[in-house]
């Protein structure tokens, strides 16, 4: 009975664990939106920016396409989507073929996503930094 009581303890830690995490999750990501919203941007907005901005420093000129930002962003792809198109609409994004590689439409910053990404960034990082930091 013991064994059995302690397997149902160390489940219950679990369950707690995982609702625990589910919990800053949300709150991190109600705070980012708060933080952000008076820039024009949502929590997802800006973390397609941060994967766009990433991607131009890392030197890939003609941006990631949808389904690559998607694996980075953990958004259903009909989301993400409807996400570029709306920062494509704001100027922030713009979608195009690369010329190095015609397989498909890549997404990459506009200057005024660059600008905006820069200038929401510290931002962002501090309401991490905040909500991440014991």
């Amino acid at each position: 009975m013991a064994v059995e009581k302690g397997g149902a303890e160390a489940e219950q830690a679990l369950v707690e664990q995982w609702r625990d995490m589910l919990s800053l999750h949300a709150r991190t990501q109600c705070e980012l939106d708060r933080a952000l919203h008076r820039h024009g941007l949502c929590a997802s907005d800006f973390e397609v920016l941060d994967v766009l901005a990433e991607s131009a420093a890392q030197d890939v000129s003609c941006g990631f396409r949808v389904q690559e930002i998607a694996e980075r962003v953990h958004l259903s792809q009909s989301a993400l989507s409807r996400l570029i198109a709306r920062l494509e609409k704001d100027g922030l994004v713009e979608r195009g073929l690369c010329a190095e590689d015609r397989r498909g439409v890549r997404v990459a910053l506009t200057g005024k996503g660059r600008a905006l990404h820069g200038d929401v960034r510290p931002l962002q990082r501090a309401v991490l930094t905040r909500m991440l930091t014991d």
